[in-house]
């Protein structure tokens, strides 16, 4: 089983392929499916601002591309370890496919634990495809 650490050092490793030109703020995700297995992904900007991908669409767009969806866990990581959260953007897609009791957890930094949200907390009374019936 993975363990929170293992997540949070997932999203660690993979900023080192984040393309950043722009910001120069690296973000990492790993998004853990229930069956254990782990999907990384990391933000890749575009001189076109919209046109940039962000770390947590990266890592589920992988995990929806290999046919997964139910996921338990995702861990953020940003360069600066400032306990980034996902942005709304990230939070409606990643409610597209995952519960409001998916654990969110935001890295903190080095001897710190890592600060843990549910995904409803973060983004209540989300858009559901039931809204748009």
């Amino acid at each position: 089983m993975t363990t929170d650490s293992d997540l949070i050092d997932a999203a660690r490793e993979i900023q080192s392929r984040a393309h950043v030109p722009y910001s120069e703020y690296p973000v990492g995700a790993a998004l853990e499916t229930a069956d254990g297995e782990v999907f990384v992904g990391c933000n890749l900007e575009n001189a076109n601002y919209s046109n940039s991908l962000h770390a947590e669409e990266v890592a589920i767009s992988e995990a929806v591309k290999e046919g997964h969806r139910d996921f338990s866990r995702l861990a953020v990581s940003s360069g600066r370890r400032d306990g980034v959260t996902p942005c709304g953007m990230c939070r409606q897609t990643l409610a597209e496919f995952c519960d409001d009791d998916l654990v969110v957890l935001c890295d903190e930094g080095e001897g710190e634990s890592p600060t843990e949200y549910t995904l409803g907390a973060l983004l209540p009374d989300t858009i559901t495809e039931e809204m748009l019936e």
